[in-house]
């Protein structure tokens, strides 16, 4: 027995690893998140320990309330980065986007490196700065994870890497998701609700035209933006130009804001190109319906007319809030229709087996 015992610890030792989770953004958002549930999803593993590592920020708050173990980096260096695995000694650096891949793959050294992309990023399908960068990473990466199958097809030289390359679409923790909405004890009135980054590719100020066209039709609405970035100073010089202020409201960022979505009537996104947005899933989640432009990620969640709305005009998309916001036997449908769906493509289990596997390659 004792000698069973000594066996067991052997082998825990040699197959233990540690996984070191970088990242350039100091804010939450939809690949922070990603990466917040694959620490969640391994952390009951003895022999796997994973760090986060980015630039300090709001990001901070949100890895507290999650109890990921945060490890800040002043900036997203070479040098930087290779300070963190003196000290931190990782068997596997899990880099989350094209900026952090390339990164880590000049900092690494022997190191594995896996590469991890969260959007289609068109600025790299074709010969530019970014793409060759990132070729570098690519070349260094021993896998490389991507969200979608057109964010794969996207990439300039793709075809070089398709033996090292999968598929790995966004899932979501239903059980944590529901405990965190439940530490929100407030209520919330908004109508439609907007959640991510006010930046070019979400394309937010065609996200103020419509809500403009819903006000039209219905002066009473209500529509609650959450999230921050670098338009964030145009958005509210739009509102208040549309004189949209007691229709639209700027919440800025929240670490949780699922029960402002669970509350809302429909999810609004107008986003010029997606992978497979965590808003978008956590949305489903909640039985929430989804009104969105027909970005490649949105059309594989969305079954338009059952669970939710793809809508190429500005027109279509304020026509389609409006019916949800309006028609509550219409609303349930979708809501049911959604949540249903969603339980069909959410596979927790297939997920963390992916990862495990090219973990432990």
């Amino acid at each position: 027995m004792v000698y069973l015992r000594e066996v067991c610890a052997f082998f825990a030792e040699v197959f233990s690893m540690k996984i070191l989770h970088l990242l350039h953004s100091d804010r939450f958002s939809g690949a922070e998140n990603v990466v917040c549930q694959i620490v969640g999803m391994f952390k009951n593993e003895k022999n796997v320990e994973m760090v986060y590592c980015s630039r300090d920020g709001q990001i901070r708050e949100a890895l507290d309330e999650r109890g990921v173990t945060f490890v800040p980096i002043k900036k997203t260096s070479v040098s930087e980065v290779r300070r963190v695995i003196k000290e931190q000694k990782p068997d596997i650096i899990h880099a989350h986007d094209m900026r952090a891949s390339f990164i880590a793959a000049l900092a690494c050294g022997k190191i594995r490196l896996i590469s991890h992309i969260h959007n289609n990023a068109f600025d790299s399908r074709g010969v530019s700065a970014k793409s060759v960068a990132y070729l570098i990473a690519a070349m260094k990466a021993s896998h490389i994870f991507w969200v979608s199958q057109s964010a794969y097809d996207g990439y300039a030289f793709h075809k070089l890497f398709k033996k090292k390359s999968s598929v790995l679409r966004n899932i979501v923790d239903i059980d944590k998701l529901k405990d965190r909405m439940q530490t929100d004890t407030d209520s919330y009135d908004y109508d439609i609700v907007y959640v991510g980054r006010l930046s070019y590719e979400k394309n937010p100020e065609r996200l103020v035209d419509v809500l403009q066209k819903v006000a039209l039709a219905k002066p009473d609405v209500k529509a609650a933006i959450v999230g921050t970035g670098d338009l964030k100073e145009t958005v509210e010089r739009l509102v208040r130009e549309k004189g949209l202020e007691k229709n639209v409201y700027l919440l800025g960022f929240y670490s949780n804001p699922l029960k402002i979505m669970r509350d809302a009537k429909v999810m609004i996104m107008t986003s010029r190109w997606e992978g497979t947005p965590m808003c978008a899933l956590e949305s489903m989640a909640l039985g929430v319906p989804i009104v969105s432009t027909p970005t490649d990620g949105l059309r594989v969640l969305v079954k338009n007319g059952e669970t939710g709305y793809l809508c190429d005009t500005d027109d279509e998309l304020a026509e389609a809030c409006i019916s949800l916001i309006s028609d509550s036997q219409i609303r349930k449908k979708i809501s049911d229709n959604t949540a249903n769906y969603f339980s069909e493509i959410n596979d927790m289990g297939a997920y963390r087996n992916v990862l495990w596997d090219i973990y432990v390659k």
